[in-house]
């Protein structure tokens, strides 16, 4: 079976046989995956009424367990982002319902972040529908072949994922 990037890496090869493509033959298709991979997401969402930084948010705090609340500082280390816009993320979700700012009993001047009844069921939903998308994306693979590409993306990042 035949894809774009056979297509795209067979006119490079045609047109620069000087360059060593075998790159893009992976990579290529791990970005256009990517791709793919973000509509079926933002879509998900949208099922639920969430924006893609929401569900982050939303199942960080979810993740954390009871009483399901982060500081704003381990909300940073999760979401990658600056406190600038977590502040913001926080005060978008608060406005709607989705969490809570509580003081900080082992900090006077901290806050924490805990997620309402309301943001757990709606983080909760939008991963089942997350899921399913997810889960047809994969749908050509069989399990083993799934659990082969695991692991074999998982080297691929854990460098990334593992800088100090």
């Amino acid at each position: 079976m035949e894809d774009e990037v056979d297509r795209l890496v067979a006119a490079w090869r045609r047109e620069r046989p000087d360059l060593d493509v075998e790159p893009l033959e992976v990579l290529s298709r791990v970005s256009r995956l990517a791709r793919h991979l973000d509509r079926a997401r933002r879509t998900a969402f949208a099922e639920h009424g969430l924006e893609p930084w929401e569900f982050d948010v939303l199942t960080a705090l979810r993740r954390a367990g009871e009483p399901y609340q982060l500081s704003p500082g381990q909300l940073l280390t999760q979401t990658l982002v600056t406190s600038g816009t977590m502040t913001n993320r926080i005060d978008r979700l608060a406005g709607k319902g989705l969490v809570q700012r509580l003081p900080d009993p082992g900090d006077r001047r901290g806050v924490l972040v805990r997620l309402s009844d309301a943001g757990r069921n709606r983080a909760d939903e939008a991963l089942a529908g997350l899921l399913d998308h997810e889960r047809a994306l994969l749908a050509e693979l069989t399990p083993a072949q799934r659990k082969e590409l695991a692991g074999l993306l998982r080297g691929l990042v854990a460098p990334f994922d593992n800088v100090p």
